[in-house]
């Protein structure tokens, strides 16, 4: 859970287990049984490309082998491996953070949009635009040691509830997805995690549900600055925008922090456009693959005109180039962890 649409997309960009499902073996016709690597897929074409793909690209004797230290795969987070709908999830964290902190500031009550927050009144909330998100987002995220804020993210993790789905935030993250990020790392895969949204945000409670170390979790940065405080050296959270990590800043900031061009990459916005694209320019066989949200009726259906995670001009490049598309719907048998049989 992509400008931070400048301020406002940071924040609306601004996710399962630890235990990715046990792999179960199926029976092929002809030949003795095999573990199958992505049993929360359905038998599409979207599973052999994949499974297809690693197969070549990791076999000694293929024309395509790429060398383990070449193996580099990046995903958007929201939307991608966990869900994002009917907001960010990271806006969520803003909303609760404002009413738990409001006891100190009576005068929020008549204070928009701080009013708006408390009454629940989400649509003044948005209609507040830049500016007033903006002012939510400040108010929640500065001020505080990155070891004050990643307290705060670990302690709302663990009892916030999605208001329609009603578990857990962090188990709204994607059973086929993480599927995928097990088997591309027992092929000597790096998965990385290259996303819009806070990077401190994700790195307090992200690295054991994907099983990616906070290193390798890269996404959007407030400013911040180095205090010494008497022999107890501490980074303060500022009120400014350090790098959007949305759009062309994803192989800008991919470029900068990996230092090597994914040969896999794999998002479900416009926003994953231009990752898709750089990792598509890569000398060695690479692997593009879109997460189109079909399914209303386990999940959500959205794509060219949604508010949140649209899929317009990376859906038609996707057609175009013949890059892969997970069809929610048709391709998984299950979307959450909990609902594994």
């Amino acid at each position: 859970m992509k400008n931070i649409l400048s301020l406002l997309l940071v924040l609306f960009l601004l996710v399962a287990c630890k235990d990715i499902t046990d792999s179960k073996e199926t029976p092929k016709t002809g030949t003795a049984d095999v573990v199958d690597p992505l049993p929360s897929w359905n038998d599409t074409n979207t599973k052999d490309a994949i499974i297809a793909y690693v197969t070549d690209v990791t076999s000694t004797g293929s024309d395509n082998f790429i060398p383990i230290a070449d193996r580099i795969s990046t995903f958007d987070n929201d939307g991608n491996l966990w869900s994002e709908q009917p907001v960010y999830f990271q806006l969520y964290f803003v909303l609760d953070r404002i009413k738990a902190m409001a006891k100190e500031h009576p005068e929020w009550k008549e204070q928009q949009p701080f009013k708006a927050v408390l009454e629940d009144d989400m649509e003044t909330v948005i209609k507040s635009g830049m500016k007033g998100i903006g002012q939510l987002l400040m108010t929640t995220h500065v001020g505080n040691t990155t070891e004050e804020f990643d307290a705060l993210v670990k302690e709302w993790i663990s009892t916030a509830k999605h208001p329609t789905k009603k578990v857990g935030y962090d188990k709204l993250v994607y059973q086929p997805m993480l599927e995928l990020l097990g088997y591309l790392r027992a092929n000597d895969f790096k998965t990385y995690v290259v996303s819009g949204g806070g990077v401190d945000f994700m790195r307090a409670f992200v690295s054991p549900v994907y099983g990616i170390p906070s290193e390798q979790i890269i996404g959007s940065r407030i400013t911040t600055e180095f205090d010494y405080n008497a022999g107890h050296p501490r980074i303060i959270r500022t009120a400014g925008l350090d790098y959007n990590d949305d759009k062309e800043g994803k192989p800008l900031n991919i470029q900068k922090i990996i230092g090597k061009k994914p040969v896999f990459a794999s998002g479900n916005s416009d926003g994953d456009l231009q990752m898709m694209q750089w990792t598509a320019s890569n000398t060695h066989k690479s692997f593009m693959l879109y997460l189109h949200h079909t399914d209303a009726v386990r999940e959500w259906a959205y794509d060219r005109d949604s508010h949140i995670g649209k899929l317009d001009k990376g859906l038609d490049q996707a057609n175009k180039d013949g890059w892969s598309v997970i069809d929610m719907a048709k391709d998984w048998k299950v979307i959450y962890p909990f609902q594994r049989n």
